[in-house]
């Protein structure tokens, strides 16, 4: 066998640290290429979305004729809406303020007999909301939360005396002084934007025909109907 000369060692030490030294060179571009890879993906945007919420809420109701048919229509269409009452009509319909509850819709309260807030008569004020309060929730056994004062008065003192949330609107098509379905519906689509609230009325044929032509309109642009809560705090 021919003996290894010192030339030739040398000669195997550098192939060997080159054959190392390229191992190491492939195995960190992998690495590279990983944390590449992984950082692309973290930076990617999230998807965009087109839903924009939107919440539908009633006053004065329940009415005996009017608000049920409205409930079908909600339902048919997967959507959730906010219905401010009367204590008055809640106790003499229950049936349909248990049904609203049990179909998923935010019940508040309207006053008991659709007081306006004055100077003068606070103390009336505050006990009809107290009353209407336990009308609700003796049928839906749920505390009430959210109060929407007749004509927008409001002391905001009652807030922290009853633990209520005074819920105004965004939008008023005036449903309840025109006849004409189409035009109440036009003037809350041309209005309306993203985490508005609508104020309307479940007491007229007329507003719940309008109601259901302004959901069918504004589910085919991508908005979503949610409670008034859903607008306020998610």
């Amino acid at each position: 066998m021919k003996k290894l000369l010192p030339a030739d060692f040398n000669f195997v030490l550098k192939l060997l640290y080159a054959l190392a030294f390229c191992l190491a060179a492939l195995a960190l571009n992998r690495q590279l290429a990983f944390y590449n890879d992984a950082l692309l993906t973290l930076a990617q945007p999230l998807a965009p979305t087109d839903i924009k919420r939107v919440a539908l809420t009633f006053d004065d109701g329940p009415h005996p004729v009017y608000t049920e048919p409205l409930l079908d229509g909600l339902k048919e269409r997967g959507v959730k809406a906010t219905f401010f009452v009367t204590g008055q009509n809640a106790a003499i319909h229950p049936d349909i303020i248990r049904r609203m509850h049990d179909e998923g819709h935010l019940i508040g309260n309207h006053t008991y007999t659709h007081i306006e807030l004055t100077k003068s008569n606070r103390e009336t004020f505050k006990q009809e909301l107290v009353k209407t309060n336990n009308v609700i929730q003796e049928i839906t056994g749920e505390e009430v939360l959210y109060v929407r004062p007749p004509y927008g008065a409001w002391d905001k003192k009652l807030e922290t005396e009853l633990n209520m949330f005074p819920i105004l609107w965004s939008i008023d098509p005036l449903d309840w002084c025109t006849s004409n379905s189409s035009c109440i519906a036009q003037a809350v689509i041309k209005k309306v934007g993203e985490n508005d609230i609508i104020l309307m009325h479940d007491y007229y044929k007329t507003s719940v025909e309008a109601a259901l032509m302004i959901v069918d309109e504004l589910q085919k642009q991508g908005y979503e109907f949610v409670t008034v809560d859903k607008i306020l705090f998610d």
